[in-house]
This record gives structure tokens, sequence and C-alpha cells, in this order.
């Protein structure tokens, strides 16, 4: 079919832009407009974070599906796709970008924080090599379901504001429903996109951007006598306080490449993530991940390794004499491990109950996911049911009852107890402590492709919306929903996940 420009919005007010990436050079960015669908239908809005950005809802339930598919780009918006490169799986590949993904502008939302709207799937870029620029409804749905559920956990990440069925097929390994999804992010500047430049050898390309990220994230970092090595020594500490929250909730990226590690320190592309079930420190689901490069153990390592590709493409910010820029750089560089170390084990400390610090506190939780690991216990119930075991020893059994060779777990109860009675509370104000950090409810694999299936192949939205609102309160007994607490039975384990591209 002819191709049709998407026309302006009529409504001015919608969306309060003010588009400042877009204000950079024009090697940062390819002005795009998104290619007009066939029939859009609005699957979802997310109507609090809508007021949140201080939109117009009134005219997003009204024309939410021409807005959100691409078909009527709003006034003000500065529609583009983001150049960037990347290393995927160790592999450097000097030129991505936003291949299936246009960034229509920033708002200032109403806490005063800058903030990316952004459409996935909207049609074909400069970037697109040879795809089609499209997304399919399964991926869709499984990242507006798994960025809202690590919102509510609590873990910094892109926000799904709605989602969009197009009424036109993408052609996979097989044919499925096309989507549009609408992603808000702090901003969409990856290592990557320091990669794209330096590459290039384009220094001064990488210095604009440096200060512009620096504005934007870091401004602090502008009063510091190295400001460029104060902004990598904060995304470092960022880097590292964001994954350890990844392991305290048993999350698996999937694919950790350079290009997908937002300099802001959200966790961003949601393509083949996963949540654990049973504990296995080498867990893999990403069907791309054939060596287990990005294994749920592996993370914390790789999270160095890509901040070590940043590091090379800011050294000459650094210091003018090369040797003592790299110099600085591997001092940062560091740190990094000793700030990971004290956020994963300051957040098991709480996960079981401790407030203080004992020199063996970090025996005490390897010999806890050790016993898990040997009694193949699924480790968010694992958790959970700890909490009723601080309050009361009795319940205790019901723990057992998910390892399949509970002796580990008894020897552990006896030496955790042990820890507990030099710790300061009440055991019922330590079960509730627990409670708070540790959620009853995750977006389940299982979980997510029923909902996947059901939408896809009956147009059957229900249990995708079950699923939104029960990890929307993770941390909260809700007895109704008791069912989406429960791993998978053998039949429904999801082995592998698909990155939707």
């Amino acid at each position: 079919m002819n191709y049709v420009p998407p026309s302006p919005s009529a409504d001015t007010d919608a969306f309060p832009f003010d588009n400042s990436f877009a204000r950079l050079p024009q090697q940062f960015f390819a002005r795009v407009d998104p290619t007009p669908v066939a029939e859009p239908w609005l699957i979802k809005l997310n109507r609090p974070l809508a007021e949140e950005l201080g939109l117009d809802i009134g005219t997003l339930e009204r024309d939410g599906a021409q807005i959100f598919s691409g078909n009527s780009v709003p006034a003000g918006a500065a529609p583009l796709a983001m150049a960037y490169a990347g290393h995927q799986f160790g592999t450097f590949v000097p030129q991505l970008g936003d291949g299936r993904a246009i960034l229509l502008g920033e708002v200032i939302d109403r806490n005063g924080r800058r903030r990316d709207i952004q459409l996935k799937g909207p049609g074909q870029t400069p970037f697109s090599r040879r795809g089609d620029g499209r997304a399919a409804l399964g991926p869709v749905l499984r990242e507006y379901i798994v960025s809202e559920a690590m919102h509510a956990l609590g873990i910094p990440a892109t926000r799904a504001l709605a989602a969009v069925v197009t009424g036109q097929p993408v052609y996979r390994e097989q044919i499925l429903p096309g989507a549009v999804f609408t992603r808000v992010a702090a901003s969409h500047i990856r290592v990557g996109t320091f990669q794209f430049f330096a590459a290039r050898g384009d220094m001064a390309s990488v210095q604009a951007l440096a200060d512009y990220a620096i504005d934007r994230h870091y401004p602090d970092a502008k009063n510091d006598e190295r400001p460029y090595l104060a902004f990598f020594k904060a995304v470092v500490a960022r880097q590292a306080a964001l994954i350890a929250r990844w392991l305290h909730v048993g999350f698996i990226h999937g694919v950790m490449n350079t290009d997908n590690m937002t300099i802001s320190g959200e966790t961003i592309d949601f393509g083949p993530c996963a949540f654990m079930d049973a504990y296995d420190p080498k867990k893999v689901f990403s069907s791309i991940d054939q060596f287990g490069r990005y294994a749920y153990a592996s993370q914390p390592a790789i999270g160095q390794w890509n901040l070590t590709r940043l590091a090379e493409t800011l050294v000459p910010l650094f210091d003018p004499v090369a040797a003592t820029a790299v110099d600085l750089a591997n001092d940062v560089l560091g740190e990094y491990g000793a700030i990971f170390q004290r956020h994963w084990l300051d957040g098991m400390r709480r996960k079981i109950g401790i407030v203080g610090e004992e020199e063996g506190d970090l025996d005490l939780v390897q010999a806890l996911l050790t016993a898990m690991h040997q009694g193949e216990a699924d480790f968010t119930l694992t958790f959970r049911k700890l909490c009723a075991s601080a309050a009361d020893p009795a319940a205790d059994a019901a723990l057992a009852s998910l390892f399949a060779a509970p002796a580990g777990l008894t020897t552990w109860l006896s030496d955790w107890r042990k820890r507990l009675a030099r710790e300061p509370g009440a055991s019922d104000e330590r079960a509730s402590a627990m409670r708070a950090v540790n959620p009853a409810f995750i977006p389940r694999n299982h979980r997510i492709e029923q909902a996947i299936v059901a939408a896809t192949g009956e147009a059957d939205f229900s249990l995708f919306e079950a699923l939104v609102d029960v990890t929307s309160r993770p941390y909260e007994d809700q007895p109704r929903f008791a069912a989406y607490a429960d791993p998978p039975q053998p039949e429904e384990e999801v082995q592998q996940t698909f990155c939707g591209t």
C-alpha cells in the first residue's frame, strides 16, 4: 500500500513535549515518522502513569489507539530513531540504532522529571537493516507485564504507558498479530550510544553526549574537579545497585548487551527476560544465550564488563595524559565489585530478617542459597515462606515442603535462629519487615505464556489484565489471586524465552 504520513493530533495539549534530545546534532539520530497501520485498537492504557506524566487522559481515552499506534503524531512531538552501537554477546556491532522504535519526544512529569515517550514496533527506520520495524503482540504483552512488575517491586525500570494491536500481521517463524508498545524511560541513552561515536573516532560527539547525560541524569558531576570521571563513577554505582536488586528477586535479563544497558540505571529491554522458579545460579532462559553468558549468577560480572566498554569510550575525557586516564578508569572499575557486594548482601540480609551486620552473614546467606539449589526450592516462595518462619517456628514445615531434599534447610534454620537471637526487635515485626522485601507474586513465566497464548489465539486479554493487576501489588497477600503465587506444574514449565525481533 502507498505510504501515508501520520497526521498531527488536533489536541495540542495532550502531550506537553519538551524535546531536548532532538536539539542535539543530527548525527545522534535520524528523523522518522511512524508508519500508519490498518485498524489499531487500544489494549491497555496505564492511566496512573499517564496522569503522572501530565498527559491529557480524555484525549488518550478517545484517540489512544491512533496516537499509540503511530497513526496520529501528537502536536509538539519530534519523532526520531536514536543512533547507537553495541556489543551483542561479546561481539561488537558498530551500527545498531532504533530499528523498531521511534522516540516521540520528552515530557516533564508532575514530579519535575524529564521522561522519554517511545513507540516500539511503529515501522521501519533508517536503522532497521532488513527488519520490518514491527513488534508482535506476545513480546509487547511480556514487556508491559514485566516492566510494570519491576516498577511495583521497587526496581528501576522503564515503564509501560500503553499497548495497541495494529490490525496487521507480522511475519516471524509464524504469522502473528502485530502490536505497538509505548515505553517511558528516564532516557534511552545506552552504553552503546557512546560506543557508536567512539567507534568512529568522533570524540566531539562523545563529549557532547557525556555533557548531555550529565545535565540530564547526574548534574552534581558538573561541580566535580573531574566531571566526566564523576559521571562514570555515578553510572558504575547505579548499575551495581541495579543488578544487585535483580538478583534479590530472581530476575534474569537474558540479553545484557551494551546496547541494553542504560546510563540512567533503569532496567530496559525485556525481550527474553524471565524470573526463576527453582533456584539455580546457572539458570538461562533466553533462546539466543546458548552458552550461558547472561545466566542469573553471571549478571554482576557482565555488568562490570559492559561498564568497562563504557570506560573505553570516556577515557580521553578523564585526563589529557593517557596513562593517568586509564589508571583513573581502572580505579573506578575496581570499586564496582565492592559496591555490588554491599548492595547485594544488604538486600539479602533484609530478605532473611537481619538488620545488623556480622562477619558470618555472607556465609549464612550462601548456605541458604546452597540448600535451595540442592533442594530445587522455588526462589520466590522460599523467601516468602521464610517470613512466616520468622514469626513462628511452626511454619517451618510449610517452608520445608518446598525442598526436594530439606536436610540442608534444617541445619540452616538452626543457624539462622541463632543469628536472629542477636538481632533487635520482636519476631512479628521482623516477619512484617521481611514481607515488605520478599514478594509473594512475580510475573511467573508460565503465567505470562498463558496470557500471551490467550491474547494471540483468542483475543482474550483477561489473563493479561489479571497478571498486570496481581503483580502491581507484589508484596501483598492477595487471596483472590493465590494461584498466581504457585510455581508451574512440570507440564507448564517454560524452558526458553525469545527476543521477539
